[in-house]
Order: structure tokens, then sequence, then C-alpha cells
């Protein structure tokens, strides 16, 4: 790994067929013998996130009996949390109404 005056980590690239390191924030160059190169493995066994729109798959999460609906005003939602934005800020809830169906979210 290099990095740049600016403290900011170059990356290799080839330009016009010469090795040189390349700085992303203040566009510095320099030459460049060899390549750092990052390989990830993938494993395709993991899970994919799904976004939930089923009926059936909402029925997997808890309901809160105490939430009400803003659309149809009954109580009673599924509900999820969702980390949607920096880590230090509080996560999203996602409710889904047990009657209407109508989605809504609670930051």
């Amino acid at each position: 790994m290099k990095f740049c005056k600016c403290g900011n980590l170059m990356l290799s690239e080839n330009k016009n067929g010469k090795l040189v390191y390349v700085c992303r924030r203040c566009g510095n160059t320099e030459k460049s013998d060899s390549v750092s190169t990052i390989t990830e493995k993938l494993d395709s066994k993991k899970e994919v996130v799904v976004v939930i729109d089923d009926e059936k798959e909402m029925k997997q999460y808890p309901i809160d009996k105490d939430v009400k609906c803003p659309e149809c005003g009954k109580k009673g939602a599924y509900w999820f949390m969702r980390q949607t934005r920096a880590a230090d800020e509080a996560p999203t809830i996602f409710y889904s109404c047990m009657h209407c169906k109508n989605k809504w979210r609670e930051y």
C-alpha cells in the first residue's frame, strides 16, 4: 500500500502502458514498479437481503399492538428495525399495518 503526501491511499493504475500510483483526492501521481492487488473471495452460500413486499414474509416479524396506523387508524402492525443512517444515529423502524397493509417508517 502507498499513501499520498495528502494522506489519502493511492491506487495502482495502468496509464499509457505504465504502472503508476494515483491519488483520488489530490490527483498526485507517482511511478510504480509493482501493483498491489486486493482480492476478496465471495461465499456464494451467503444469504441475500430481500426487501419485503409479500404479506406472507411480513408475518415472520413481531407485532406491536399499540402502534396506530396513520392510514386506517387501527392498532396493530408488524415491525422491524434497520440501521439506515450513520451508526451513531437511531435505527429506522419499519411498520406494516395488519389491517390495511399500509407501510410506513419512523426515524
